[in-house]
């Protein structure tokens, strides 16, 4: 099995932090991390080129924590609350997926990447949910996500006194 160095040009999870330089398996690096422009062949002109750069990365590090902590500091104080037609038992007729959440970020001025939300499986029922957004490697916040039925508020006695 051949394996081959790599510099990281972006942080990826489980492997390295921007900068590093690993050894992967050559399939993942070639048909991977290269064409998405997650690393570099290392080569010496490349380690080089990253270490000339390295000063300009620290900044853009620090950067982009002080961003990521001031986003996560308004996702906390955020909650998102999402209608949806619900069963009798608050199933939901669909989901709310992390896709419906970064929409709903985004119509309140807050970009965030959908694939940063984690949710391990859609919600499928009513109720509150904490759900964490990873926006940086060392920031982590959580968001309170509430589902609630768009039945009118008068369908409600009416379902409760039929079961």
């Amino acid at each position: 099995m051949a394996m081959m160095e790599l510099l990281l040009k972006e942080d990826v999870e489980h492997l390295g932090v921007r900068g590093d330089i690993v050894k992967v398996r050559a399939g993942y690096g070639r048909n991977y991390l290269i064409p998405k422009g997650l690393a570099l062949m290392a080569t010496r002109a490349n380690v080089k080129l990253i270490e000339q750069e390295r000063q300009r990365l620290v900044k853009l590090a620090q950067a982009e924590l002080t961003a990521a902590q001031t986003l996560g500091e308004k996702l906390t104080a955020l909650t998102l609350t999402f209608q949806r037609k619900a069963g009798e038992h608050g199933t939901l007729y669909g989901s709310v997926t992390s896709m419906d959440i970064a929409e709903a970020l985004a119509a309140q001025q807050l970009e965030v990447e959908r694939r940063r939300i984690v949710l391990k499986e859609p919600i499928k029922a009513l109720g509150e949910y904490t759900v964490p957004v990873k926006l940086h490697r060392d920031v982590t916040a959580t968001l309170k996500v509430v589902v609630v039925s768009d039945a009118p508020a008068s369908d409600k006695p009416a379902a409760a006194a039929t079961e």
